[in-house]
């Protein structure tokens, strides 16, 4: 499981633009260097993110093997009703990571 850093407001107000911010620890190797036995080091990369929110995809990304190592995305979204904002993460070799916050929204 890769450590993930997520901000976002826990409760905002009807109608308000959310910044969220992810980062999430992986290595993102393209696959295209060598280890120090000339061994080429396999390719290892996240290939997918997507971001719900109450049941809707509001941002899906394709990560590419260009995209750097411990990847850092931020958007926004308006915020509708309270409900969950999932995250979830795919790449190679069967990764997957799944993480949900709360958005409390008022008035």
């Amino acid at each position: 499981m890769a450590i993930t850093r997520i901000t976002m407001p826990a409760t905002t107000r009807r109608g308000e633009t959310v910044e969220v911010q992810w980062l999430i620890a992986h290595p993102m190797e393209t696959g295209h260097r060598s280890d120090d036995q000339g061994r080429v080091v396999p390719r290892d990369i996240i290939t997918r993110f997507e971001c719900r929110y109450l049941g809707d995809v509001v941002l899906g990304v394709d990560l590419f093997p260009a995209i750097a190592a411990n990847p850092y995305v931020a958007f926004t979204l308006v915020a509708e009703r309270s409900g969950e904002v999932e995250f979830r993460w795919t790449g190679d070799h069967g990764f997957e990571q799944r993480e949900v916050r709360t958005l409390e929204v008022t008035g």
